[in-house]
């Protein structure tokens, strides 16, 4: 047996090689000093000392001279930072908000026109009906200023904008129009008027270089003021409404109503829903443009209420300690945002809050499309000489094609 000194040593029995990571050091006979060293655990070791076989260690006497090592302590992954500006909601209903960023960079563009003799308040009633002045100047002629014999167009453009929004107003007014002794074909200006601006945006949208964002100037909404007679509609109007409601969305309004009692407006709307039924005169909203049951049941009921009995003002009155838009007479002040007094607030909901973007989509997929389609089969195409679809393009040369080697 080994006697234990300063040190540690052990006996060595011939047998397989040392344990790994220590090497058998001879201090005498049979005695060896454990050592480490780098030679490999596996390779045997014979000395001529000992009886000539392999040494080995058993595990009992590795584990009282090697202790285990330790597990080094796990070191926490540093966090990684993330841009939480780039996380949040994350769903198909997001493009809503995108088209509405997008927008509100761009703007968008809604062209209005007003038709209808003098003096039915129809610059008054488009100012009151954007609170600002929009329309032109004066409703009325001055005295230098002679009556033309013709209709004329005056379009007058306007950038509004209100919480972030911009919107390019066109007002589109008709002098002249019905103020003639012969008012026969007066509507023919009009509706060229209307014609020349599809024409435009037609050609602007088949060039091969176009721009990025064409501008439309074509008519989105057309207010016709009807006189306030009483009894019905003149011949004048049930034409105009006739051609031009099928290039144009139409909106039948009743000027001046505050001329009338309530009892002989309620029976003028009537009688003028009948004579545009008799005639197949077709208003804005068309029946057939209802898209569901949703868009029908809001558009019948917009239609029973037209055409629309409205007064304009663009002055302000004192009525019960609220400032408010009116006419003063001598038996009161008459409200223009009463819907008790006039029909105002409601065709200002519909142009406006709910059908504008409709009015602009009817415009370009209805009334635009049809005279695309009309003036493209007319010529197969375009006039010539214009660079456009109608023109003559020298013949491409043609290219050969590779072949396999």
């Amino acid at each position: 047996m080994g006697k234990r000194t300063g040190f540690s040593c052990v006996w060595r029995c011939p047998g397989p090689a040392s344990p790994a990571g220590r090497a058998p050091f001879p201090t005498g006979a049979g005695l060896f000093l454990s050592l480490p060293s780098p030679l490999p655990p596996t390779i045997p070791r014979t000395h001529g000392a000992t009886s000539g076989l392999p040494e080995t260690r058993t595990d009992a006497a590795m584990s009282e001279l090697v202790p285990e090592p330790r597990p080094k302590p796990a070191v926490p992954m540093k966090p990684v930072s993330i841009n939480t500006n780039l996380l949040g909601y994350i769903g198909i209903d997001t493009i809503i908000e995108q088209m509405r960023k997008k927008t509100m960079k761009t703007g968008f563009d809604f062209n209005i026109m007003v038709v209808g003799q003098s003096g039915l308040g129809k610059s008054t009633l488009v100012n009151t009906l954007f609170k600002s002045q929009v329309s032109r100047k004066a409703s009325s002629w001055n005295r230098e200023e002679k009556i033309p014999k013709t209709v004329e167009i005056k379009a007058i453009g306007h950038v509004i904008e209100e919480g972030g929004v911009k919107m390019k107003l066109t007002v589109i007014d008709t002098p002249g129009f019905g103020d003639q002794i012969n008012n026969e074909n007066c509507w023919e200006p009009i509706e060229k008027y209307i014609n020349e601006q599809y024409e435009k945006f037609l050609k602007e949208e088949v060039n091969i270089a176009r721009k990025k964002r064409i501008p439309d100037t074509r008519v989105h909404c057309c207010l016709y003021f009807i006189s306030p007679t009483g009894h019905s509609l003149r011949p004048l109007d049930l034409e105009f409404m006739k051609h031009l409601s099928k290039v144009v969305n139409i909106i039948p309004v009743i000027a001046k109503a505050d001329t009338m009692t309530l009892e002989e407006k309620s029976e003028f709307k009537q009688r003028v829903r009948k004579e545009l039924e008799v005639h197949g005169i077709e208003f804005y909203p068309q029946k057939e443009f209802d898209e569901d049951l949703e868009d029908k049941t809001e558009n019948d009921k917009i239609r029973e209420s037209m055409p629309f009995a409205v007064v304009g003002s663009d002055k302000e009155y004192q009525v019960n300690g609220k400032r408010v838009l009116g006419r003063k007479t001598p038996w009161g002040i008459i409200e223009v945002e009463n819907l008790h007094h006039c029909e105002f607030a409601l065709l200002r909901d519909f142009v406006i809050r709910t059908h504008l973007q409709d009015l602009k989509e009817v415009t370009h997929n209805i009334h635009y499309e049809t005279y695309r389609a009309k003036r493209l089969n007319d010529n197969g195409g375009l006039p010539p000489g214009e660079g456009l679809l109608g023109s003559v393009l020298p013949p491409v040369p043609a290219t050969p094609c590779p072949t396999a080697e």
